[in-house]
């Protein structure tokens, strides 16, 4: 259809107005409309092989027939090309319509020229559904999203019924959809649905569109998301690119709003009379509607989404690394302590002494930690379990402490004998108890600064109640001064004394062995 639907007097008078050798725009100014427009209406013309001046018995309603039917009956016995199979084909690499109407006149040399080609396409492709029509190009992006419902499933540990989160995954040429089931929509599972998913298709899209949830942005943003450290560092094992799309706009990922409504109708409906009491059993039941999701025909293009899958997608994808990315936690800007450690979930791990004061950031595995300087790796550990536990080279320590002398064990227990001797036996007792001394200046240098807040001499009666309950730790003294403790007489700890009853044997009862009932 034009641009622009024009009543039957303007028409004739375009018309007669081309036939005076008026240029389309002069034509466009007279009667109101733009050149395109005219162009359009002179085309129809032609093809309808209609000129000025009009036959006389050709009124209104004939000469808008003549226009406006369809052009591939204008041209009987044209054979007409195949626009399903243009559809796809567009949606290939590099592939044009200048490319495929070549194509299309090699075989069929009668038949349509290239405009009307392209007409025919452009009319056809209308008819299909908004996202149908978007050409996304085999191998080039992959859509990911959670679906707003989820299967219900019963935890047996408590009787309490959950709903399981769905992953979703469609690629853009063939639509071929991967689904997957959580416990929830965390970072965690939303790596894993792409590791799965990637994995499903056996290859890499060179795009992953997702929305801008937490797990994908870390802060969202309309033209400059700032994308998630743990699904970057996922973009990166595997060598795509994450292009989130905008908030509040839908149809920038369509194809998985699409996938996504398909998959409550096939999978989740579907699901809806069956009882699930862990998430395995809900991916098995998933796994079998899966395949026949993607099995199942197209009905407006009249193949399966494996077929296009096949066709499409699996020649352009990126094959996959040798190994699948292992999920990791990242923590950005961590300061390096005066004694060259970062805490990572409350354990110490050491850094080359060089870059105390400076900031590093974190990257922790099941297994291992990675700390990175200026985006170089600077060193690794073994993850460690539990809490206030150290992890340190000995390539890390200074040889000598020039660059932080005055934090030296012995400049530590001078100053602590200034406040008196208790607190320096209670700083010889950490310093002696830690692997490495140095493990221990963060612990003693948070009890010497306690003396700022409470008074010197409350500081050493801390530290002797601390020394009396065996508790050498800096929470152990900042404990009693917050509680006023420190003035407090020690508790007094005696064995208690069972009273005299006749069911109380007593020690001497076991002293000639077991009593004759009782022995073999």
């Amino acid at each position: 259809m034009p641009a622009e639907r024009l009543s039957m007097r303007k028409i004739r008078e375009v018309l007669r107005l081309d036939s005076l050798g008026v240029s389309r725009r002069q034509i466009g100014r007279c009667v109101g409309v733009n050149h395109g427009t005219v162009s359009d209406y002179l085309g129809r013309a032609k093809v309808a092989g209609l000129s000025w001046p009009l036959p006389e018995d050709l009124d209104d309603g004939e000469l808008e027939k003549r226009l406006f039917v369809p052009r591939e009956e204008n041209r009987k016995g044209r054979p007409p090309p195949d626009l399903p199979r243009v559809h796809l084909e567009l949606r290939k690499p590099h592939v044009t319509l200048a490319l495929l109407w070549q194509e299309y006149k090699e075989v069929k040399p009668e038949g349509y020229q290239f405009s009307q080609f392209c007409n025919l396409y452009r009319r056809w492709a209308q008819k299909l559904d908004v996202t149908m029509r978007q050409e996304h190009k085999g191998g080039e992006k992959l859509f990911v999203d959670f679906s707003g419902d989820g299967i219900p499933w019963i935890d047996p540990r408590t009787g309490e019924v959950r709903e399981a989160a769905v992953f979703v995954a469609a690629l853009g040429a063939s639509s071929y959809t991967y689904v997957e089931a959580f416990e929830n929509q965390q970072i965690q599972a939303w790596i894993t649905g792409h590791v799965h998913a990637l994995e499903y298709i056996q290859g890499v899209p060179r795009i992953v569109v997702p929305d801008q949830p937490r797990t994908s942005t870390s802060q969202p943003c309309r033209y400059d998301p700032t994308i998630n450290p743990a699904y970057e560092d996922f973009s990166k094992h595997y060598s795509t690119c994450i292009v989130p799309a905008r908030p509040r706009k839908p149809r920038d990922k369509a194809k998985v709003e699409v996938a996504v409504q398909v998959a409550q109708r096939w999978i989740i409906a579907a699901l809806r009379n069956q009882a699930f009491f862990s998430i395995e059993e809900i991916n098995r039941a998933i796994r079998g509607l899966l395949e026949k999701l993607n099995t199942r025909l197209i009905r407006k293009l009249g193949r399966s989404r494996r077929a296009l899958f096949e066709e499409l997608d699996k020649p352009n994808l990126l094959p996959l690394p040798a190994c699948p990315y292992e999920l990791a936690e990242w923590k950005i800007n961590v300061r390096v302590n005066i004694d060259y450690h970062i805490e990572f979930e409350h354990n110490y791990y050491s850094v080359p002494y060089q870059l105390i004061h400076e900031r590093v950031d974190v990257r922790a595995t099941k297994d291992t930690v990675e700390i990175f300087h200026q985006a170089k790796r600077v060193t690794s550990h073994v993850l460690r379990h539990g809490r206030a536990q150290h992890s340190t080279v000995t390539e890390h320590m200074p040889r000598s402490h020039q660059a932080h002398a005055e934090w030296t064990p012995s400049r530590i227990l001078r100053w602590a004998g200034e406040v008196g001797p208790a607190t320096k036996a209670l700083v010889e007792k950490i310093l002696e108890e830690r692997p490495h001394p140095e493990q221990g200046y963060r612990a003693c240098l948070g009890i010497l600064r306690l003396e700022k807040k409470h008074t010197r001499e409350r500081l050493e009666k801390a530290a002797a109640r601390a020394l009396a309950c065996h508790s050498h730790s800096y929470r152990s003294v900042d404990s009693i001064l917050k509680n006023k403790l420190e003035g407090q007489p020690l508790p007094q700890f005696s064995q208690a004394r069972l009273p005299e009853h006749e069911n109380i044997r007593g020690g001497s009862y076991f002293e000639c062995g077991f009593p004759p009932s009782l022995q073999l």
